[in-house]
Protein backbone atom coordinates (compact mmCIF):
# COMPACT_ATOMS: atom_id res chain seq x y z
CA UNK A 1 0.00 0.00 0.00
CA UNK A 2 1.58 3.33 -1.02
CA UNK A 3 1.87 6.06 1.61
CA UNK A 4 -0.82 8.75 1.58
CA UNK A 5 -0.16 11.56 -0.84
CA UNK A 6 0.98 14.82 0.70
CA UNK A 7 -0.90 17.96 -0.18
CA UNK A 8 0.83 19.98 -2.87
CA UNK A 9 3.14 22.79 -1.91
CA UNK A 10 1.52 26.19 -2.29
CA UNK A 11 2.78 28.41 -5.09
CA UNK A 12 5.96 30.09 -3.89
CA UNK A 13 8.42 32.41 -5.54
CA UNK A 14 11.88 30.96 -5.96
CA UNK A 15 13.11 33.23 -3.16
CA UNK A 16 10.30 32.10 -0.83
CA UNK A 17 11.12 28.46 -1.53
CA UNK A 18 14.78 29.15 -0.76
CA UNK A 19 13.78 30.89 2.49
CA UNK A 20 11.69 27.88 3.57
CA UNK A 21 14.47 25.42 2.69
CA UNK A 22 17.17 27.39 4.52
CA UNK A 23 14.90 27.97 7.55
CA UNK A 24 14.25 24.24 7.88
CA UNK A 25 17.97 23.52 7.52
CA UNK A 26 18.66 25.85 10.46
CA UNK A 27 15.80 24.32 12.50
CA UNK A 28 17.13 20.80 11.88
CA UNK A 29 20.57 21.83 13.13
CA UNK A 30 19.15 23.58 16.20
CA UNK A 31 17.22 20.40 16.97
CA UNK A 32 20.48 18.44 16.90
CA UNK A 33 22.15 20.99 19.19
CA UNK A 34 19.25 21.12 21.69
CA UNK A 35 20.82 20.25 25.09
CA UNK A 36 17.46 18.98 26.39
CA UNK A 37 17.59 16.09 23.90
CA UNK A 38 19.58 12.87 24.16
CA UNK A 39 22.82 12.77 22.23
CA UNK A 40 26.49 13.41 22.52
CA UNK A 41 28.56 16.57 22.48
CA UNK A 42 30.27 15.69 19.21
CA UNK A 43 26.94 15.59 17.36
CA UNK A 44 26.04 18.98 18.85
CA UNK A 45 29.45 20.39 18.00
CA UNK A 46 29.18 19.28 14.37
CA UNK A 47 25.69 20.76 14.11
CA UNK A 48 26.84 24.04 15.67
CA UNK A 49 29.70 24.27 13.19
CA UNK A 50 27.31 23.69 10.28
CA UNK A 51 24.86 26.22 11.73
CA UNK A 52 27.19 29.09 10.87
CA UNK A 53 26.98 28.37 7.14
CA UNK A 54 23.27 27.62 7.19
CA UNK A 55 22.50 30.84 9.07
CA UNK A 56 24.41 32.76 6.40
CA UNK A 57 22.41 30.98 3.68
CA UNK A 58 19.18 31.91 5.49
CA UNK A 59 20.34 35.52 5.69
CA UNK A 60 21.17 35.48 1.98
CA UNK A 61 17.71 34.10 1.12
CA UNK A 62 16.07 36.94 3.04
CA UNK A 63 18.42 39.50 1.49
CA UNK A 64 17.52 38.23 -1.98
CA UNK A 65 13.82 38.61 -1.22
CA UNK A 66 14.44 42.13 0.02
CA UNK A 67 16.45 43.05 -3.09
CA UNK A 68 13.65 41.70 -5.29
CA UNK A 69 11.24 43.93 -3.38
CA UNK A 70 9.48 40.93 -1.87
CA UNK A 71 9.02 42.95 1.29
CA UNK A 72 6.18 40.99 2.93
CA UNK A 73 6.21 37.46 4.27
CA UNK A 74 2.92 35.80 3.41
CA UNK A 75 2.68 33.89 6.68
CA UNK A 76 -0.36 31.78 5.81
CA UNK A 77 1.17 30.51 2.57
CA UNK A 78 4.61 29.98 4.10
CA UNK A 79 3.08 28.13 7.07
CA UNK A 80 1.26 25.81 4.65
CA UNK A 81 4.55 25.09 2.90
CA UNK A 82 6.23 24.39 6.25
CA UNK A 83 3.48 21.95 7.21
CA UNK A 84 3.79 20.06 3.90
CA UNK A 85 7.55 19.81 4.51
CA UNK A 86 7.07 18.33 8.00
CA UNK A 87 7.89 21.61 9.69
CA UNK A 88 5.77 20.90 12.76
CA UNK A 89 7.78 17.81 13.69
CA UNK A 90 11.07 19.43 12.76
CA UNK A 91 10.49 22.61 14.77
CA UNK A 92 9.24 20.60 17.78
CA UNK A 93 12.76 19.21 18.19
CA UNK A 94 14.01 22.72 19.01
CA UNK A 95 11.78 23.07 22.09
CA UNK A 96 11.82 21.23 25.39
CA UNK A 97 10.64 17.62 25.31
CA UNK A 98 7.57 16.73 27.40
CA UNK A 99 8.15 16.26 31.12
CA UNK A 100 8.90 12.72 32.23
CA UNK A 101 6.51 10.89 34.58
CA UNK A 102 7.72 12.59 37.78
Amino acid sequence: MPPPELPPLPALTRAEAELIDRYLDVVDLLGRINPAREGDTYRGLRAAQALVGEAAALRDALALMHRRRETELHATTLARALRVLDGERRTARVGLPPRSGR
